[in-house]
């Protein structure tokens, strides 16, 4: 039954979620160019809350566990596993305050309104994946405007999401180059919970009733050890947490 009754709601959720994008890919055109950056940034966080809202036509719920007080001021790295596209809207919600921009394929920089807008336009960085040195150039220019900006980069080292909620072996090469540009950043490791389960099914329908959990754990200062010892205490302390 509640297989059934997920096909109807997804297509009012699919209704809303698209004429979302494409009503915030105006909003953020205008916001850029009428109001720079802070506009822009203010559209974005609107633009997210709003995709949550839309699922919660789904009756998804979402919610963070943060015991921290993260600082607004400082460059922070969050380190997140991966399971679904609805991992980012909370994230950038949630955490809005610290300025959260995406280490993200290239591919995604494009025709998708409101999102590859928001990729090209909000300081994220667009990595080839399959062209490791321009990666690195990338993440490496990528650190450079965080560093000036305190603005903070959110990345997922599985690279891909899990389908299934069980966490991917993490890519180290992103992470070591961003601790190799932002000593004095913090690492802020982040496990997200059930946003797998949104697609259960598949990308249709829906899957109803999720809980989509958010825990933030402990920030570490990224010059207190070796980056091989950090990443390794990071893909640690976010798995453990997986359930």
């Amino acid at each position: 039954m509640k297989k059934i009754l997920s096909y109807p709601l997804s297509v009012i959720c699919y209704f809303f979620f698209f004429l979302s994008l494409i009503v915030f890919h105006v909003i953020q055109w205008l916001c850029l160019k009428l109001g720079g950056y802070q506009a822009h940034k203010k559209s974005v966080d609107i633009f997210n809350l709003v995709l949550m809202r839309c699922l919660n036509i789904m009756g998804t719920r979402f919610s963070i566990d943060n015991a921290f007080n993260i600082p607004v001021n400082r460059t922070c790295i969050f380190v997140a596993n991966h399971q679904g596209i609805y991992d980012i809207p909370p994230i950038i919600w949630y955490l809005r305050k610290q300025h959260p921009k995406f280490v993200s394929k290239k591919e995604l920089g494009k025709g998708i309104p409101g999102i590859s807008f928001n990729l090209r336009h909000g300081g994220s960085a667009l990595i080839d994946r399959k062209n490791p040195r321009q990666a690195v150039v990338t993440i490496s220019k990528f650190a450079a405007y965080l560093k000036e900006t305190n603005r903070s980069a959110v990345i997922f080292p599985e690279g891909t999401r899990s389908r299934t909620g069980q966490p991917k072996k993490f890519a180290v090469t992103g992470l070591q180059v961003l601790f190799k540009k932002l000593p004095d950043a913090l690492v802020v490791p982040i496990t997200v919970n059930n946003s797998w389960k949104l697609f259960k099914y598949g990308s249709f329908p829906l899957g109803m009733g999720v809980h989509v959990k958010l825990k933030v754990h402990e920030p570490i200062p990224v010059n207190s050890q070796e980056p091989e010892a950090l990443i390794a205490l990071v893909e640690r302390t976010i798995i453990k947490d997986i359930k």
